[in-house]
């Protein structure tokens, strides 16, 4: 049997709008195996990325339960939460989010240092090979294009070796040529490190390329 590394049962989410509450995601029930990869696709507005920031603990539901690894992640305080991702789950988004007064190297070990880890540089140096960028670990992300800073982020996020990485349009800010190449990075590396991927993207034929794929229609599954 495939072991479920993430389980959504029930999850919506509501927040504040000018006029008044918003459904945002509605009756959400989800389970994803370990190893395995997902697409999530829909309209703008659909949901896609408020599910993505549940999924990592960035934001909480408002009803229904998320468990990732076996543990709820609604019982968890903010603290909790950061020291439960740490290690365990990486993040690309469509912006990179990279430290600008930090070298390429610096942001890939900076996950492995706050977590104490040794051989935090040499590890990042490794990652940052894997990604084609072995020869940019010193440069700024002021010196980069968008496309090395993006497989820069893609480096800091499976560095830890995480069970769980979660993408957020991670090509959108990129032409064709660097977001396909991207892409073929980020499936790669998921199939090295025998990570879970869940992938939110707007392209049928990128959301094709997982082993499963859920639609998103007006905050539920379509």
């Amino acid at each position: 049997m495939t072991d479920t590394i993430l389980s959504l049962s029930d999850v919506g989410l509501t927040l504040d709008g000018n006029a008044g509450p918003v459904e945002i995601l509605q009756g959400i029930s989800l389970d994803i195996e370990q190893g395995s990869s997902v697409g999530l696709t829909g309209p703008s507005g659909s949901g896609k990325s408020s599910l993505l920031m549940l999924m990592g603990g960035l934001e909480r539901a408002t009803r229904g339960s998320i468990q990732v690894l076996g543990q709820d992640l609604g019982a968890m305080d903010e603290d909790q939460l950061a020291r439960f991702r740490r290690g365990r789950m990486g993040i690309v988004f469509q912006s990179f989010h990279l430290v600008p007064t930090m070298t390429a190297l610096e942001n890939v070990a900076l996950p492995l240092e706050i977590m104490g880890e040794a051989d935090a540089f040499a590890r990042a140096e490794a990652e940052l090979a894997a990604v084609g960028l072995g020869h940019r670990g010193h440069h700024y992300p002021s010196e980069m294009s968008g496309g090395e800073q993006q497989r820069v982020a893609l480096a800091r996020a499976v560095v830890t070796r995480p069970a769980v990485l979660l993408a957020d349009e991670p090509t959108g800010n990129l032409d064709a040529a660097n977001g396909a190449a991207i892409m073929d990075l980020l499936f790669g590396l998921q199939e090295r490190h025998g990570a879970t991927l869940v992938l939110v993207t707007h392209a049928p034929e990128l959301a094709a390329r997982c082993d499963r794929v859920v639609q998103l229609s007006d905050g539920a599954l379509a």
